[in-house]
């Protein structure tokens, strides 16, 4: 197949390109900064010649979008909802233009869609949109309202010959540096991986290979359109969560952290607490009940797999069925 991956030289981008291309698939990047073979321009807002990869293609998976790791102050946060805006309207605008469009388009979206909460799992049928919690900070609605824009933008596009998949995903987790493990395991392997302002806030994520593995699964099921929650079915407390990486990392010690203390290291770090603190219990519905099997269903034997791999004892993954 030919797969066209706007805004894929990020980690997700740079996990999923390595995958299909082992795999056998023709891949193409589109970038604002292009480096190599494969990797096409575009400005994320315009259309341009990169239509021409868009057209005759069989599969676009849209990666772009400002990184939210990031401090939420107004000019980063306007950023975040335009690069996600702006990227998927264009894409939407190309596909509709194509003489010859892809069978599907699958957009990128957020599992940070949902509400903070710790009663119940969010699937995408049941599951609550957050924004209107009473008990959060005000501004964490900026994030909710931004990944409502993106989907928003994808639902409008005209694409009458092309299936559309909105992708609920929660944090990848990859052994590549940079990436949101790499900057947990930092954490726990110095011994500051304890539970953050008591650590019952849930955190949901999904193991690289089987994220690979949805989105093929996606692309070949024309049955499934519209929102689809790519999130391992075993979402856990953070307190849990760092625990059973400190164990992969042999640490027995992760000191906790207070809300005030995670407000320093996110400053410092250039983030924010809502990385951290917002509880996100997300499960995939729709994903199981379609019948894909996970490979790293559970966060213990995932987080033992992806340490493994960053001391180098397996070599990337591969798009292939575990």
């Amino acid at each position: 197949m030919k797969i066209v991956i706007p805004g894929g030289t990020g980690q997700v981008g740079t996990v999923l390109k390595r995958a299909l291309t082992t795999a056998g698939h023709e891949v193409v990047v589109l970038t604002r900064r292009p480096t190599g073979p494969g990797e096409v321009h575009w400005d994320g807002e315009t259309p341009g010649p990169w239509t021409e990869v868009i057209d005759g293609s069989d599969v676009v998976v849209n990666l772009a979008g400002r990184s939210v790791n990031c401090r939420y102050t107004p000019a980063n946060l306007r950023a975040m909802r335009d690069s996600r805006v702006f990227s998927t309207r264009v894409v939407g605008e190309a596909i509709g233009a194509a003489a010859h469009p892809p069978r599907v388009w699958l957009q990128m979206s957020t599992a940070t869609v949902y509400a903070h909460r710790f009663d119940a799992p969010n699937d995408e049928d049941t599951g609550v949109i957050g924004g209107a919690e009473p008990t959060v900070p005000g501004y964490w609605s900026y994030s909710v309202d931004i990944a409502r824009a993106w989907e928003r933008e994808q639902e409008r596009a005209a694409t009458p010959h092309t299936r559309k998949v909105a992708l609920r995903a929660a944090m990848v987790m990859s052994p590549d540096r940079g990436g949101v493990f790499d900057v947990l395991s930092w954490m726990a392997r110095l011994g500051l991986g304890g539970p953050v302002a008591g650590g019952a806030q849930y955190v949901s994520w999904i193991h690289d290979h089987d994220f690979v593995r949805a989105v093929e699964f996606l692309a070949d099921r024309d049955d499934l359109a519209g929102p689809v929650n790519l999130a391992a079915p075993d979402p856990l407390p953070q307190r849990a969560f760092m625990r059973a990486l400190r164990t992969a990392w042999h640490m027995p010690l992760g000191l906790p952290a207070t809300r005030g203390m995670a407000e320093v290291g996110a400053f410092v770090l250039r983030s924010d607490t809502e990385l951290l603190l917002k509880s996100r219990r997300v499960v995939p519905g729709r994903l199981l009940e379609a019948g894909f099997g996970f490979a790293y269903p559970t966060w213990p034997e995932a987080a033992h797999d992806l340490t493994r791999r960053r001391r180098g004892a397996n070599g990337p993954v591969r798009a292939a069925t575990r």
